[in-house]
């Protein structure tokens, strides 16, 4: 078996980033609403996105899909913000993620540690 060189472990890691930064983001919505800035924020501190570039047309497609709502708030640092909202359609798909997300986790763990599927 060949070793992973830095390049092969970046694409990896970009691949499962892309596979969960929607739901990462409904997850940071489930309790309570944030601008687009803060969501960026905490994605970029959490090593999840390098760039604003990545969220903000990811936001626009939660929106689309009604996943998200909006809404404008007076800030009192500059001009007014743009909120993101979860909807119940946001928070099924969340919760479907979640439950999907934990037997795949499971299933990948068992394999990776030796043992069988179940």
């Amino acid at each position: 078996m060949r070793n992973m060189v830095d390049g092969d472990a970046g694409k990896l890691l970009a691949q499962i980033r892309r596979g969960t930064i929607e739901y990462c983001v409904l997850a940071l919505l489930r309790d309570r609403d944030r601008y687009g800035f803060e969501l960026v924020r905490t994605l970029s501190d959490n090593g999840m996105v390098t760039s604003e570039g990545t969220v903000y047309p990811l936001l626009t497609r939660l929106r689309n899909d009604g996943h998200v709502e909006t809404f404008w708030q007076e800030s009192p640092q500059g001009p007014p913000r743009r909120y993101y909202r979860l909807t119940e359609a946001g928070r099924l798909a969340l919760e479907s993620f979640v439950f999907q997300w934990k037997t795949f986790k499971d299933s990948v763990d068992s394999l990776l540690e030796g043992g069988p599927l179940r």
